[in-house]
């Protein structure tokens, strides 16, 4: 994969910051703040989705993937946060610095899969429940159940899967939000809808897919994205996971265009699935 030639992609693209908007009466407002991670206000509590707000994904300043588009809410706008969902510990997922940043403000509910707990602790992080595949939390103000992913977890070239990795449901009331994490093709979608039936919003990636013969097993590609849309049953789903970080060889624009010409091969209106622009919000009734 190193050897191949990347597509290019530019240095930055801007982003028109914005402020949530008020929740009000809706059972969710979701709010797309970039690459993984949104904002979900609930009437229970407001979470945030793998955060990530700091220039680059990587363990160090100076190298590592770096962000073309910025975070579309600025961090002093965000609303006090109850809970952090953290899919897994990848550093374009799991931000230490954004992390500690959080909990300083917040001390919010930690929301993990199993084995995620001892490097949140290291950074200062107390409040952490730790979770295997189908287990619903129990110290969460807002209901979430961990859910499988097809994927890997490491941070060094010694912890390879010694954290698992997953995604989540979030019920509000009585409409269910899954945030898949990052997570390749596989049944577990459709598993999903057996155990809990048709979500009424997913969040699935669509980009960091090429070459597929490296990442078919860890990243959805936009065609297998629809696909587990699909087997969702969702209502809607919003894409994610693409335009932020260059992590594979596939142009910026690449995922949105393929998105487009999946979902009409599936016969899927665009209003059903889309690829969202940087900080809007969607509003689930």
């Amino acid at each position: 994969m190193l050897a191949q030639p990347r597509a290019p992609w530019p240095a930055q693209v801007p982003v028109t910051v914005r402020r949530p908007p008020p929740r009000d009466d809706a059972s969710a407002v979701v709010t797309f703040i970039g690459h993984s991670t949104f904002l979900i206000q609930t009437p229970l509590g407001t979470i945030v989705t793998d955060p990530v707000y700091s220039e680059r994904a990587s363990p160090v300043v100076f190298a590592g993937p770096r962000r073309v588009r910025r975070p579309a809410v600025n961090f002093e706008d965000l609303p006090p946060i109850s809970v952090v969902l953290l899919s897994h510990n990848h550093y374009d997922h799991f931000d230490a610095r954004t992390l500690r940043a959080i909990d300083s403000r917040w001390h919010p509910l930690v929301v993990t899969p199993i084995g995620n707990g001892r490097l949140l602790k290291s950074l200062g992080i107390r409040r952490v429940e730790e979770l295997d595949w189908w287990q619903d939390a129990s110290t969460s103000p807002v209901p979430v159940t961990v859910t499988p992913a097809q994927h890997f977890s490491a941070r060094t070239p010694f912890d390879r899967n010694r954290a698992l990795w997953g995604g989540f449901v979030v019920t509000s009331g009585n409409r269910r939000i899954f945030f898949a994490g990052d997570s390749g093709y596989a049944p577990h979608f459709a598993d999903l809808r057996s155990r809990h039936g048709r979500v009424d919003l997913a969040l699935l990636p669509i980009g960091a897919y090429e070459p597929r013969w490296f990442m078919r097993d860890i990243h959805m590609n936009p065609e297998e994205a629809v696909q587990a849309h699909l087997d969702l049953g969702a209502e809607h789903s919003i894409g994610m996971h693409f335009g932020t970080f260059q992590l594979t060889l596939e142009g910026i624009d690449d995922p949105v265009i393929a998105l487009d010409a999946a979902r009409r091969a599936h016969g899927v209106a665009p209003d059903v699935f889309r690829a969202p622009e940087f900080g809007e919000s969607f509003v689930v009734t």
